[in-house]
C-alpha cells in the first residue's frame, strides 16, 4: 500500500516470530536485510532492547553525496511483535521519518511481516525542499522482505 507519504508492504516468512524478531533487533544484520542499498554496516552493535535505544549505521548514497552515518531511535519495541525507529544524520534529532516492522504470528512456523516507511511527521520545510521523499521505493521495500527471509532462513 502507498498513499502521499507513508510506503506498506506484507508478506508472510516461513519462520516463527521469535527468529524473526531475533534477526529485525540484531542492527548487526540490518545491511544483509536492506533492499535500498543504502546500508553498508552498523556502527554499534548492541542489541535493540527498548525503546528510546539509539543505534548508529554506516550508510552510502548520493542523496547524502556518498558515506554518511545515522542515528536511529527506537520509537517502538514489543518483543516478537514490533520494532520502529526514527532515522536522522548522525548527531542530529530525528526529523520525522520512521521505519515501522509489525510481527504477527501465522500459526507456529509462520510470521506475516508487515514494513511500513512513514514519512507523514517530517514537516520541517528545509528539509522537505532538500529531501525527495520517498528515498525507497516499494519495490525495495518488497525486496527488503525477501532479504529478511532469506535471513531468517540462513
Amino acid at each position: 500500500m502507498t498513499d502521499e507519504k507513508r510506503i506498506q508492504v506484507q508478506r508472510t516468512i516461513d519462520a516463527p516470530t521469535t527468529a524473526v524478531f531475533d534477526v529485525l533487533s540484531n542492527p548487526a544484520r540490518h545491511a544483509e536485510l536492506d533492499g535500498s542499498g543504502f546500508v553498508v554496516s552498523d556502527d554499534r552493535t548492541d542489541r535493540i532492547t527498548g525503546t528510546g535505544q539509539t543505534f548508529r549505521m554506516n550508510m552510502t548514497g548520493d542523496h547524502m553525496g556518498g558515506d554518511y552515518q545515522t542515528d536511529n531511535t527506537v520509537t517502538g519495541y514489543d518483543a516478537n511483535k514490533l520494532l520502529a525507529w526514527q532515522t536522522a544524520p548522525a548527531g542530529t534529532e530525528p526529523p520525522g521519518w520512521e521505519w515501522v516492522w509489525e510481527l504477527e504470528a501465522d500459526g507456529s512456523d509462520a510470521t506475516t511481516v508487515t514494513l511500513t516507511y512513514d514519512w507523514a511527521k517530517v514537516t520541517d520545510p528545509d528539509i522537505l525542499s532538500k529531501v525527495s521523499f520517498p528515498l525507497v521505493t516499494q519495490q525495495q521495500l518488497d525486496d527488503s522482505l525477501g532479504n529478511l527471509a532469506s535471513a531468517v532462513a540462513g
